[in-house]
């Protein structure tokens, strides 16, 4: 599919109160490029990666092993360009903002589809997203400054590493935002009741303590104001699946762009029934 016309190209304030169909359908024409915060209140929003199967086993059980960076929602049978459970009408080559595409383990392009790029041998994983969690931090008063400034939310490598399994490991990478020193316990609370979208924070205070130097200067996202009697808070990030990709140097990996996420068609709590069993174990094939 070709890239839209600029004057077909669509805002992300346009799409602020739009439905799941309106915005899909603008990312599936490539009118859409941008973040997906903010859009589609209350329904569940996931990290993309896509893998040969050759090292489908191991990526699963990389996630198993990290589940507050990578909690796993559910993956595609082999070849199959969607997830099930997701929904029905999803097309994973299309349906996303942007894509990332690496080659063995470095980053190489970035796209708005990749059914060009699809292979037969490709499995697709759903990785929850701290987005998912935003609209009850906004109904209980929080501000969150990356939709506020319309940007995407700044993420960061740290010093904490991941469980490693088979050929991916690496760093915990992070997402931050800014929060009144007297909300923090209220966001914690919150947070608390979305583990499928990476649950409470990991750190708070301290950039340094979690080996960030600074602030104004993210790895992926943009940054954002930090003001007085606000402190930085620290979620754990699906970005960090991207990072392990990197270091397992797989031939041919697709993944969301940092920000573009995988709107689906189920709501943000259909996953409370995996909180304490972890997602279907079902084997990959």
């Amino acid at each position: 599919m070709g890239l839209a016309s600029e004057n077909d190209r669509v805002a992300h304030a346009e799409l602020s109160a739009a439905d799941v169909d309106t915005v899909r359908d603008a990312i599936r024409r490539n009118a859409f490029s941008g973040h997906t915060a903010g859009l589609c209140h209350g329904f569940l929003q996931c990290n993309l990666v896509v893998l040969p199967e050759v090292v489908a086993a191991d990526f699963k059980a990389f996630c198993l092993n990290n589940p507050v960076a990578c909690p796993l929602l559910g993956h595609s049978q082999t070849g199959e360009p969607h997830i099930s459970d997701m929904g029905a009408d999803i097309d994973l080559r299309t349906d996303l903002p942007r894509y990332r595409i690496y080659k063995n383990g470095n980053l190489s392009a970035e796209t708005q589809d990749v059914g060009w790029l699809w292979r037969d041998d490709f499995v697709a994983f759903a990785i929850g997203c701290s987005f998912t969690f935003e609209r009850a931090l906004e109904k209980e008063g929080v501000e969150l400054r990356h939709i506020t400034q319309n940007v995407t939310v700044p993420m960061f490598a740290t010093n904490i590493l991941t469980k490693p399994f088979g050929v991916f490991a690496g760093p915990t990478v992070v997402s931050m935002r800014p929060i009144k020193t007297d909300d923090v316990c209220r966001v914690r609370r919150v947070c608390a009741s979305y583990p499928h979208a990476h649950g409470e924070p990991i750190h708070v205070g301290d950039p340094k303590d979690i080996g960030i130097e600074d602030l104004q200067a993210p790895e992926w996202g943009s940054p954002v104001d930090v003001r007085d009697g606000e402190v930085p808070v620290f979620w754990g990030c699906g970005v960090t699946s991207q990072v392990a990709i990197s270091h397992a140097r797989p031939d041919l990996c697709i993944t969301h762009a940092p920000g573009a996420m995988l709107i689906t068609d189920i709501s943000e709590f259909a996953h409370s029934d995996w909180r304490a069993a972890g997602p279907p174990d079902e084997e990959l094939h």
